[in-house]
């Protein structure tokens, strides 16, 4: 599988792309193209170009929740054919201090331009991709906060999901924001896909602070012996130096593309 970013905070110093605070990225695997996410606008667009990164045979769109940081650009994108994979609360009402943060489209307006398929239960994208679905909540450090309002209710992001990458040798974890957790996606993952063998993780996992639930993710993923730790997105500077001090950690920016 490649992995290329399309959109993030960070761009680097040698690479002239556009970055805002959003993501997104393109994953090319098994025949098939998967947009994960879509940015806040239509950057994701104008960097592919610039990358020489052909979107317009997109096989799939998945969106990992349904802030707007992640799905405005959906704007964007022309109707076709392709499959939009999500949870059923990403395309409700969000707002946050009375500012609407939610996806630009209700499910029945998504549902006119591509095929929308919505669903909390995991989903195969290719043989060895996976859409995990909703995340349940089992530790008691991680998402204890409500963000705004989500249909009118206090919104605890259950619509927050991940893709994970399955090899022979373990495990690949890829994430919009991890709402639901960093720790309780790997745990998740590692369920699901009957796997213990994390081999790394990309995205946001919104450690935004120092506190307790900082303090316990990093303990948690250096316990996991990970070869690949990927954090951008929403993941603050001293969350990133804390992880640095006990895991290999790699800068993403704009422009970045792994084979997995």
């Amino acid at each position: 599988m490649k992995l290329t970013v399309l959109v993030d905070n960070n761009t680097y110093i040698d690479q002239y792309y556009l970055g805002e605070p959003a993501f997104c990225c393109l994953l090319e695997a098994e025949g098939k193209k998967i947009l994960f996410d879509t940015g806040y606008s239509d950057i994701f667009l104008k960097n592919a170009e610039k990358m020489g990164v052909d979107l317009s045979n997109l096989t799939h769109i998945v969106l990992s929740h349904g802030h707007n940081d992640h799905t405005r650009g959906l704007l964007f994108l022309p109707p076709s054919p392709v499959t939009l994979v999500a949870h059923p609360d990403c395309f409700l009402p969000k707002y946050f201090e009375g500012e609407d943060i939610g996806a630009p489209f209700s499910a029945e307006e998504a549902a006119k331009r591509w095929d929308v398929r919505l669903t909390r239960e995991p989903v195969a994208l290719t043989e060895h991709l996976l859409y995990l679905g909703q995340i349940p909540r089992t530790n008691d450090f991680e998402n204890r906060t409500p963000i705004g309002t989500c249909g009118g209710a206090e919104d605890f992001l259950l619509d927050d999901t991940a893709l994970v990458w399955r090899r022979e040798d373990g495990i690949f974890i890829i994430t919009g924001c991890s709402h639901s957790g960093i720790c309780n996606i790997v745990e998740y993952a590692k369920k699901v896909c009957e796997d213990d063998r994390v081999l790394g993780i990309l995205g946001g996992f919104h450690l935004l602070e120092a506190g307790e639930q900082l303090d316990k993710t990093v303990a948690y993923l250096a316990g996991l012996d990970m070869k690949m730790l990927y954090p951008c997105h929403c993941v603050c500077l001293q969350a990133k130096a804390k992880m640095l001090a006990t895991m290999p950690v790699t800068e993403v920016g704009v422009g970045m593309a792994l084979e997995l």
